[in-house]
């Protein structure tokens, strides 16, 4: 489970809903169930309207995601790629096959047997590339349900204040009305913001931080399968795949 996600949404309902608390004597004022529909009924119908249903569905896949996910180990994936190097460079290409059972990374597996089959390196990185491109494709679908609810949200909560004040208007323009009126007519903008940028917007960019971390992997992936079928040196492998990890952290894993 992603601690971070489960600590920030705790965290951020929990200071809101403090400052609620701490501020009136009647948080009961917060509550408008009007107000909720609005906000959370149109903002689903727009992205209903903005996807096809079965992307739509996926929406509840994708947030799960958020809480549930698995950061790539690069390091231990540059040791694996740089010991089937040596493995290669040793016994020859063929004899990686006998290894691929310690491997875990499909992705990599693939590109091996391709290597292995008698591929040419053009033929082994457009397939690889072919791959990512679609994978990156799949995560920018999921972000964009995302970015489009964080959207739609403060959108619908100005339209839900705005039939607020029509319909105060045109009742009994006394000023404790008035007051009570304004009151629940700027409720539906206050939900639309937070859901927007408490719940919404910051999934977003977990999903994206995630995406570029996958996609990294799998760059390194490609540049080490590349390095194995060219026949490289395991030393020059490891240090051009160590570039891709921030120098605080190379002493770390060397």
């Amino acid at each position: 489970m992603d601690l971070a996600s489960v600590i920030g949404y705790i965290m951020g309902t929990a200071l809101i809903s403090g400052a609620v608390i701490f501020q009136t004597d009647n948080p009961a004022a917060f509550v408008d169930t009007a107000s909720v529909m609005i906000v959370i009924g149109g903002a689903s119908s727009a992205l209903m309207i903005s996807f096809p249903l079965g992307t739509v569905l996926s929406l509840f896949k994708v947030f799960k995601t958020v809480f549930f996910n698995s950061m790539p180990d690069i390091a231990e994936q540059i040791d694996q790629l740089v010991s089937l190097s040596e493995t290669a460079r040793r016994d020859g290409i063929l004899s990686l096959e006998g290894r691929f059972d310690d491997v875990d990374n499909e992705f990599v597996v693939a590109g091996l047997q391709m290597a292995i089959d008698g591929s040419t390196a053009e033929a082994i990185e457009d397939r690889m590339r072919v791959e990512m491109e679609a994978i990156e494709e799949r995560h920018g679908t999921g972000k964009k349900l995302l970015d489009e609810l964080g959207r739609f949200a403060p959108g619908f909560g100005m339209i839900g204040t705005l039939i607020g004040l029509i319909l105060m208007l045109g009742n009994d323009m006394t000023p404790e009305n008035i007051g009570k009126g304004m009151a629940v007519a700027l409720l539906t903008t206050l939900y639309g913001s937070i859901v927007a940028n408490l719940f919404f917007l910051p999934a977003a960019g977990k999903l994206a931080f995630l995406s570029n971390a996958e996609l990294l992997a799998m760059e390194i992936a490609v540049r080490g399968v590349l390095s194995i079928h060219a026949g490289e040196n395991p030393r020059n492998i490891e240090t051009k795949l160590m570039a891709y990890i921030p120098p605080r952290l190379r002493p770390e894993t060397e």
